[in-house]
C-alpha cells in the first residue's frame, strides 16, 4: 500500500533532516509500505524550499508545493489532500514534537477498517499557555459543535482515501479540516500518545492564528454564536421591560425620586457594547459568506517540485465521421 505524509513547514530547514530520518526509522520494518512525503512550504521566509528541492533530487519520495505566501496550515493540509497519491495520508507536523512511530499504531488501526485514526494527546511537554488554550477550544467545540472533539485535543491524523476526496470535494476556506473530518462522520478511533517538547526552531502558531482557527471553527461548525445574539437580545429586552415597569410603578406611588447621570450613562455603554458584540458575530458569519461567494481559491501555488506531469489524454478524432 501507498501512504501519503503530508508535512506543512513553516522556517523549518534545521528540522527537516531529522524529520526524514525519524520517518525512516519508523518505517524500516514497514516492507508493504511505500511512502509519498508531500511537503507543504507556507510562506517560508528561509531556505526550507531549497533544502527540500535539494534533498528531492535524491530521494524520489520527495514532493514539494511551494506556497506564494503563507495561507496557514489548513490550507496546506488541503493542498496536501488534493495532490498526494497514497490509498492513505497522514498529517504530520514538522517539528518533530510528534512522534512518526506513532504512524504504524495508526496505520494498523487503519488496516483494521478504521476510515479515520486520531492521535489524541494523553500527556504534552508544552508550556502551560498552550496546553491551557488547546483545553478550553477542545472542551467548548466538544460541547458546542463537534461532540466527536476529544478535550485532550488533535495533532495527528490518518484518513483513508475516501476521507481525502470528500474533504477535497468540499472546497471550504476559512475552516478547519480537522473539523470537517469530524463532521464528515466515517467511522474512526482514536489513539493516544505523548506529544514531545519542540527540540530546534521557533513554533510560528501565534495568538493570532490561534483565535482565528477558533472564530473560524465556531462559526463553520456552530450556530451557539447566533444563538447567544438571540439569547441576548431576549434576555436585554425583558430586563429593559421589567426595570421600565419597576419605574412606573414607582412613579405611580410617588416613590421615583430624581435619577442620577451615573445609572443611565452605565446602561447605555453597557447595551452599546452588547450590541456591538452582536453586531460583530453576525459580522463573522456575513464576511465568511461573502468570502466562499468571491470563489478565490484557499491558496495559491507558486511552484511545484518532485510531482510528476499528468498526462493529458485527448480523444483521438475518428477518421469515418
Amino acid at each position: 500500500m501507498k501512504l501519503s505524509l503530508l508535512i506543512p513547514v513553516l522556517n523549518e530547514e534545521e528540522n527537516i533532516p531529522h524529520l526524514i530520518q525519524a520517518v525512516d526509522a519508523a518505517f524500516v520494518n514497514e516492507r508493504d509500505v511505500t511512502l509519498e512525503l508531500v511537503f507543504i512550504d507556507d510562506g517560508s521566509r528561509d531556505q526550507t524550499f531549497a533544502v527540500l528541492t535539494e534533498l528531492g533530487t535524491k530521494d524520489a519520495r520527495i514532493c514539494v508545493i511551494r506556497f506564494s505566501r503563507n495561507f496557514g496550515s489548513h490550507a496546506a493540509l488541503l493542498a496536501g489532500f488534493e495532490r498526494c497519491t497514497g490509498d492513505a495520508a497522514a498529517y504530520l507536523a514538522a517539528d518533530l514534537q510528534d512522534p512518526p512511530t506513532m504512524l504504524i499504531t495508526m496505520l494498523n488501526k487503519w488496516r483494521e477498517g478504521s476510515f479515520v485514526v486520531w492521535g489524541t494527546r494523553e500527556q504534552r511537554d508544552d508550556p502551560w499557555s498552550a496546553k491551557a488554550f488547546s483545553y478550553v477550544y477542545s472542551t467548548l467545540m466538544q460541547r458546542l459543535a463537534l461532540r466527536d472533539m476529544p478535550r485532550t485535543g488533535l495533532d495527528l491524523c490518518l484518513v483513508d482515501r475516501k476521507v481525502i476526496e470528500a474533504v477535497v470535494g468540499m472546497r471550504e476556506k476559512n475552516t478547519s479540516i480537522f473539523g470537517l473530518i469530524l463532521w464528515a462522520g466515517f467511522p474512526q478511533v482514536f489513539v493516544p500518545y505523548h506529544r514531545e517538547a519542540r527540540r530546534r526552531g521557533k513554533s510560528r502558531w501565534t495568538f493570532a492564528k490561534k483565535l482565528k482557527l477558533v472564530v473560524d471553527s465556531f462559526v463553520s461548525f456552530s450556530f451557539f454564536p447566533i444563538r447567544l445574539v438571540t439569547y441576548l437580545g431576549f434576555g436585554l429586552s425583558m430586563m429593559g421591560f421589567a426595570y421600565g415597569l419597576f419605574v412606573m410603578i414607582r412613579a405611580m406611588l410617588g416613590l421615583n425620586p430624581v435619577q442620577g447621570w451615573s445609572s443611565l450613562i452605565t446602561i447605555t455603554v453597557f447595551l452599546s457594547g452588547v450590541q456591538l458584540l452582536m453586531l460583530g458575530i453576525v459580522a463573522e458569519y456575513l464576511w465568511r459568506t461573502f468570502d466562499e461567494t468571491r470563489r478565490r481559491p484557499p491558496y495559491l501555488v507558486q511552484e511545484l517540485s518532485g510531482f510528476q506531469a499528468k498526462v493529458e489524454i485527448k480523444p483521438q478524432n475518428d477518421a469515418h465521421s
